[in-house]
């Protein structure tokens, strides 16, 4: 009879152990992708076509509170470097606008900051391979986007640039490193000789 207990607990006890197991996810594995938004289907053509198949719609709707609806694409960093501390890391991200019947274009992330008009003030002139992105949503002003290089840009700092919409020029741009004004944009940028 006590062989049978014994056995019998030790029974509950593998079973118990079993279903703890570290086959499920994680919780830390579950908060790195949320959920995807909710969006209408040919956006995934639109961001496939400006992209790649790797792009990933992260927000959708009217995310500049101007009316219109907009959808942040992003291409994630494929192999994150192990000294690099976790989070939404980028090597491109782009903002497009419905306007009628098709998708424009109203801000760009590659290895610089740009809208329709140009470069975003304040930013690197060295080119910057990849971007840690942040992102909060006002429900007044919309969507706004804190990018922070992975690296050190050559010649520059390692700074983080607010990005939003400037509802007086109606389009996307830098604010100053107090996040309070916002800068306008350059034609070019002059490269560092080095």
């Amino acid at each position: 009879m006590r062989r049978m207990l014994i056995v019998g607990m030790v029974t509950v006890l593998a079973l118990l152990g079993a279903s703890c197991s570290d086959n499920a996810p994680s919780n830390q594995q579950a908060e790195t992708k949320p959920a995807a938004p909710k969006y209408p289907p040919e956006l995934d053509k639109v961001a496939q076509k400006i992209l790649g198949t790797d792009a990933e719609v992260m927000s959708y709707g009217d995310l500049a509170k101007d009316g219109k609806q907009q959808a942040l694409i992003i291409n994630r960093v494929k192999i994150r470097p192990e000294t690099m501390q976790p989070g939404l890391l980028v090597t491109r991200a782009v903002i497009v606008e419905k306007n009628g019947d098709s998708w424009e274009e109203v801000f760009l992330c590659d290895e610089h900051l740009k809208n329709p008009k140009g470069f975003l003030g304040g930013q690197p002139v060295a080119a910057v391979g990849g971007w840690r992105l942040q992102m909060e949503t006002d429900p007044k002003t919309g969507l706004a986007m804190y990018f922070t290089p992975l690296q050190t840009p050559k010649g520059g700092y390692m700074l983080t640039y607010e990005v939003k919409w400037n509802p007086e020029v109606k389009r996307y741009e830098t604010l100053d490193r107090n996040f309070e004004h916002f800068l306008k944009e350059l034609p070019s940028l002059e490269p560092i000789q080095g």
